[in-house]
């Protein structure tokens, strides 16, 4: 349907630009200026988009044929001699108008604009031999109704152009925001993982061979784990694949993220009040802390003999507190240690929620509480 209308839009507008050379030759007017205005008027609006060359920019395809146009009038009132124009140039110069509103760059599209709809204006000054009178008011009038109308449609599509842009742009901003979160919190969690055990083995391969199989066993699985992460991760960039697919965790998942905890060993405290019915982003910003609190202590307490999760209803608030004995000793190198963005984001998380962070040191060593209201 819509190849068709522009099928018969694009037949009317040349059938209109015969017509008016048509009327040109026969009233014998000088007919190139008129032809040259018309057809590079037609050249401009009917060029097809893919196939415009560089030099072609929409202030050339927009202002060229105007100044065309009041040359035509300009030479007509200079001779003295009517030269007359019909429906062709008209349509032309205000699809060049609506062109030149909607598609100009901001600093030039003004001046394409005033061209464009001057050069219609002052086409009746071509009848420099019939007296300026009520006709001549009549064609001025119409054609600044036509002109307004024209442009103010083209700037309310523009307009809806800008709005539309800024919110792509926005909704990109946000989707690679929530990408570097999931990056930090997933997959960073289980390459520090590796990173840690794979310095264990390097321990062990120098003493003792003993129970070596283990740790590289749980390089294994944490590889596994980033892997996984790694590619839900990357499918929310798929628009195949729909937005649930983004990891996220649950109460479930503290227990896996305790039990598959390298190193020190991490004890998970859950009251038998805390049960599984919370709110779905409730668990997931408690998820989200255990794991960015782990992650830290594997990065700067790497001394730390005891880890401890505890969950527990603090009124009407879900507390999260995870707590270390570490005096900050971390063995891993300065690359590794992260550059204090997971907190920042965390805050971000919890506070979205209503919630308080604290992270600071505890009665031994490091510690992060998190209240969620529920």
């Amino acid at each position: 349907m819509r190849s068709t209308v522009r099928g018969f839009a694009v037949g009317a507008l040349l059938a209109a630009a015969f017509v008016d050379l048509l009327v040109v030759h026969l009233a014998g007017a000088a007919l190139p200026l008129p032809a040259l205005a018309v057809g590079t008027g037609l050249a401009a609006v009917l060029w097809p988009a893919g196939r415009r060359p560089p030099w072609l920019t929409p202030q050339a395809r927009t202002a060229v044929p105007a100044l065309l146009s009041l040359l035509c009038t300009a030479t007509a009132v200079a001779r003295h001699r009517d030269v007359p124009f019909g429906p062709g140039e008209v349509a032309l110069l205000l699809c060049l108008l609506f062109n030149a509103v909607r598609h100009v760059p901001a600093r030039w599209a003004a001046v394409c604009a005033v061209l464009d709809a001057g050069a219609l204006l002052a086409t009746p000054a071509r009848y420099v031999s019939t007296p300026a009178g009520d006709e001549g008011t009549v064609y001025v009038a119409v054609g600044l109704l036509l002109a307004v109308s024209v442009a103010g449609f083209a700037g309310y599509l523009r307009s809806l152009d800008f709005r539309r842009a800024v919110a792509v742009a926005e909704t990109r901003r946000q989707e690679r925001v929530a990408i570097a979160a999931d990056l930090h919190d997933f997959v960073a969690h289980h390459v520090t993982g590796i990173l840690v055990q794979t310095q264990m083995a390097r321990m062990m391969t120098a003493g003792s061979r003993e129970g070596l199989d283990p740790v590289l066993g749980g390089i294994q699985d944490a590889a596994t784990e980033a892997l996984a992460s790694m590619r839900r991760t990357l499918g929310v960039l798929r628009e195949s694949e729909p937005a649930a697919h983004r990891p996220v965790g649950d109460l479930a998942g503290i227990g896996e993220l305790a039990r598959g905890f390298a190193g020190t060993p991490v004890t998970l405290r859950r009251d038998d009040g805390v049960h599984d019915e919370l709110p779905h982003e409730v668990q997931a910003a408690a998820y989200r802390v255990v794991q960015e609190a782990l992650t830290n202590a594997r990065r700067h307490a790497g001394d730390a003999t005891e880890i401890t999760v505890t969950l527990r209803l603090a009124g009407p608030c879900l507390e999260v507190t995870v707590s270390d004995d570490g005096r900050g000793g971390a063995p891993l190198p300065d690359e590794a240690r992260g550059g204090g963005f997971g907190l920042v984001g965390l805050r971000e998380r919890v506070t979205a929620l209503g919630g308080e962070l604290e992270a600071g040191p505890g009665e031994k060593g490091w510690r992060v509480r998190a209240l969620l209201p529920v």
